[in-house]
């Protein structure tokens, strides 16, 4: 992470972001690190072993009107539901409530590199990556 174009500060934001799957009594929270049975559960009843978390909301942390985020999360939807069979809708939500929460979508059956591919399709700093262990992994992509 240390040759990495982004900011310490927004890092370590990413880190602290609560990346939530799902609404209503279904929903669960992933963290950066941690080990979610919520997510190898998914895993099982979906058959896949690996998947990615993403939005694309504010390109590169740059503020964009509602209309653009939602335009730009009815697009990604569309081209992640092309690649997955599996795609949740979900939010990354800032511990501290300092930026808004941003829609977002988990899709799984998306490798390491897609994953990649995606994110910098859709101009985004980091994604959210998870392998067969179940834990959230944040990908920096500058």
């Amino acid at each position: 992470m240390a040759d990495s174009e982004i900011a310490p500060d927004k890092v370590a934001a990413y880190f602290a972001t609560l990346y939530r799957v799902g609404t209503g009594a279904e929903s669960f929270t992933l963290r950066i690190g941690q080990y979610s049975p919520e997510l190898a559960r998914l895993y099982v009843s979906s058959d896949r072993n690996c998947g990615l978390f993403i939005t694309a909301f504010n390109p590169f942390g740059q503020a964009q009107s509602e209309a653009a985020n939602e335009a730009a999360h009815r697009l990604l939807g569309k081209d992640l539901r092309t690649i997955s069979a599996c795609v949740v809708e979900g939010e990354g939500a800032d511990l501290n409530g300092l930026w808004p929460p941003e829609k977002s979508y988990l899709a799984l059956g998306i490798d390491h590199e897609a994953a990649c591919i995606l994110g910098k399709r859709w101009s985004q700093d980091a994604v959210v990556w998870t392998g067969e262990e179940a834990t959230p992994k944040l990908i920096l992509l500058r």
